[in-house]
Parts: structure tokens; sequence; C-alpha cells
């Protein structure tokens, strides 16, 4: 039987569709991208901000339909919107035959094999459950780079944060088992690991007492075939002098790091119920350019979050200014039922949000410009992703672009290059958010 499987959200999201379709495929399914010849649909949805939850319910629907009129057998939907809506899916969307919860993902062969005999299911485990997967995950990310989950669920409870209702507690993964699957994805040709968690910077304090990430990466770092490993989602008041140590004697340790700050107010700090302030921000990050001086760092914001006033948004620009983040994204700020924050009194009007996003863009924008100015004449280890079509000319990403979110490299090169070889270039100059360069020897 052919099976399409649709992922949308996050990366963490996309380690359990992986996951998923090693299950299927040790069952025998095979894989299509047309929806018109897909005998079964497997739709693992994301409901963190409101877009992402109407893209997740528009995707179902049409899915639905599709199912009425050609030969879909078994949809299947999985992940977040199905842990935080199960009862408003069964009963408005009849065409749904199964349900997973977000750590029910292993049950995926038996809800379908019931779901194709007729059946109609929802499987949903306590929320403190980690699925274990007694089969090799289906790298989707083109074989030469995988994300690494390390962990589940968070214990911070920000108050405009659905994840701990829908993915339960903090929970690390043991370290065999991380190592026993980079191994593997190594072995499948895997050369960059990127290690994602709601926060990767508690990893171990669970399981070990204490905060272990540093010696996950140094046994990682041992692993044959893994050139580059690149750690996401740091909060900043976790990252101990330990783990900017390990990243400075590491070479397989990409000297890039994603902390998302959220803003930098003070005030909006606290309702948010983050852990630091503005002062505790800039000392970090001093700290880390001090220690690692070609670290490059990405964040995220929200704008527009309740109560932010005028003078919150002009201490975050400056901030912004100050700082120099050589990435960032902004996210204006979605109500999201059930949290705090929803509730709150003087709600920012949405035109005024994404009015404040589009002010922190345009002045991050100049920033990165003037970055990937001053990058000319650097000369970078690159990992090639492609072929640039009709062109003598190969995309590709350096320490300081993790996939999807950051920016290219366009290499002019004759010479015949394949997705994942590493070369040397010689960045020549700068188009806007990306590079051009030449390789050398």
């Amino acid at each position: 039987m052919k099976l399409l499987c649709i992922s949308l959200g996050c990366d963490k999201n996309l380690v359990d569709t992986e996951m998923m379709l090693g299950l299927l495929n040790k069952d025998g399914y095979t894989f299509t991208d047309d929806e018109q010849e897909a005998d079964v649909i497997v739709i693992n949805t994301c409901c963190f901000i409101n877009d992402a939850k109407e893209e997740s319910v528009n995707t179902i629907l049409e899915m639905a339909e599709l199912k009425k009129t050609g030969q879909c057998k078994a949809l299947i939907v999985t992940g977040c919107l199905a842990q935080r809506y199960k009862q408003e899916i069964i009963d408005e969307i009849p065409e749904v035959d199964g349900i997973l919860g977000t750590s029910t993902y292993d049950e995926i062969s038996n809800v379908l094999k019931e779901a194709l005999g007729g059946q109609h299911i929802s499987r949903f485990h306590d929320l403190d459950a980690l699925p274990e997967v007694d089969a090799e995950r289906v790298i989707t990310t083109g074989g030469y780079y995988a994300f690494l989950k390390i962990a589940e669920g968070c214990d911070k409870h920000c108050t405009y944060c659905i994840i701990p209702s829908l993915r339960g507690n903090y929970r690390s993964v043991p370290i065999e088992r991380i190592l026993k699957e980079a191994e593997s994805l190594a072995k499948k040709g895997v050369k960059e690991l990127i290690l994602v968690a709601q926060e990767t910077t508690l990893y171990g304090v669970d399981l070990y007492g204490e905060k272990t990430l540093p010696k996950l990466l140094r046994e990682l770092c041992k692993i044959s075939g893994i050139q580059w490993i690149r750690i996401q989602y740091c909060y900043p008041e976790e990252i101990t002098d330990e783990l900017i140590q390990t990243i400075k004697e590491e070479e397989k340790i990409c000297n890039y790091l994603d902390i998302p700050i959220q803003h930098a107010s003070d005030k909006i700090l606290r309702r948010m119920g983050r852990r630091t302030n503005q002062a505790q921000l800039k000392e970090m990050i001093a700290k880390l350019r001090r220690e690692i001086p070609d670290l490059a760092l990405r964040t995220t914001l929200i704008s527009g979050f309740p109560g932010e006033t005028d003078e919150d948004h002009e201490t975050l620009m400056a901030f912004v200014d100050e700082m120099e983040f050589e990435r960032l994204g902004v996210f204006a700020y979605s109500a999201e039922e059930d949290t705090p924050a929803a509730e709150f009194e003087d709600q920012v009007p949405e035109e005024l949000k994404e009015e404040r996003r589009d002010e922190i863009m345009e002045l991050q924008q100049e920033i990165a410009f003037e970055h990937s100015d001053d990058m000319v004449g650097r000369v970078l280890d690159v990992l090639i992703e492609g072929k640039v079509a009709d062109e003598p000319a190969y995309v590709g990403r350096t320490y300081m672009d993790a996939p999807n979110v950051d920016g290219f490299i366009f290499i002019n090169t004759d010479t015949e290059l394949m997705s994942g070889d590493f070369v040397r270039a010689k960045v020549t100059g700068a188009l806007e958010y990306d590079l051009i360069g030449e390789m050398c020897e």
C-alpha cells in the first residue's frame, strides 16, 4: 500500500514523523508524495500558534475531502493538534479514522491496521511516556543532515506557551539511546547532527541529576562520519561555563547557538514567565562572544505581547540594535487558549503587533546585511546542499546557517559536487542574507 505522510510544524515534530515512517517502512508500506495515489494518509500536526493551527486544520479538511473522492482508505491524524483537540476532530471530521497523541506515535502501525479494518480509534498515553521505536528512522532531510531529538516536553511554563500541556514535563532521552541513534544516522551518511528539544540546555537533569549536555556532546563528537554538530534552543539562563568550554574545545561543534530570548523589557520578560532580565541577557551574550569570538547567535522574539507599550517596544529595538544578532526571527504574539497570557488585560491590537514585528525585522535586516558584508574575504567550510539549475554553481551552508531558518552561500565552480560534500570556500560577495563564494584549496 502507498502511504503519504505530511509533517507540519517544527523539526522536533519532524523527528516524530521520521520515527513513524521507520515503523511503517518496516511494515512494508511504500511512500508517495502524490496525494491522489495514496492508500493511506498520515498528518502529523502542529498547533503552537494560531497560524500553525489553521494550517493543520486546513490540511486535515483537504485530505478528508480527498478521502471522499480518491482512493484513500485511511486517514490518521497525529501530533499536537490531535493531542489538544481530539474530541473536536472526532466530532467534526468523521473522515478521520485514527487519532494519536504526542506520546503515542509508536502506536502508528497498530492504529493503521485497525483503521484499515474499518475501525475508528484514538490512542493517547500519559504525557510522561517517552516512546521508543524499534525501527530505523526514515530520514526526509536529504540524507546528509538530520535532527536529533534529545528530550521531550518542557518544565518552564512560560505564560504564552501551550507546549507543557501538549508534550508533558521535560524528560531526557537516555544517553545510550541517543548515541545509538546518532551512530545509526552516521552509518546512513548523515554528516551534520542538529540537536533539538524544547530546551537542550537542561538535558539530563531529570535522569542524571545534573546538566549532561556537555558530556553528550563529547560522546557525539567521537562518532566517525559526523563532521558538524549544531545545538538549538538553548535557554540563556541554563548555559553553563562547562557547555561553553565544550563548544570551544570540540572542533565538530559548530560555533552557532540558538538562544530564544523572546524580549528585552524586564517588565515583559516577567509577564512572560521568563527566567532572565535584560542585564543577565547582556552578560551572557557578552560572555559567549568573549569566549567564542566567531560565534553566530540566533534568537527569536515576540512582538505585541499583552501589556507591551511603545516604551517596551523601543527597549527591545534598542537591545536588538546593540546586540547585533547574526540571525533573528520575530513572531507577532498569538493568544493561545488555555495559556495565562491569553487572559491578560491590555492585549495589543493585531495590526500594532505586526507593525512592531515588521519594524524589528527592518532593523535586523540592516544588521544582517552588515554581517554578510563583514564575511567577505573569509574562508569557510561549506556543506553542499544542491546545484543551482542551469548554472555552474552550487548552494550550501556555513557553520552560521541552520537548515530551513538561515541563509545560504552560493559557490561558483565547474567542479562536480554532490549534496553532502564539504568544501572550502572563500567569500567573495554578499547578497542580503546570503553569501557568494568560490572554491579554494
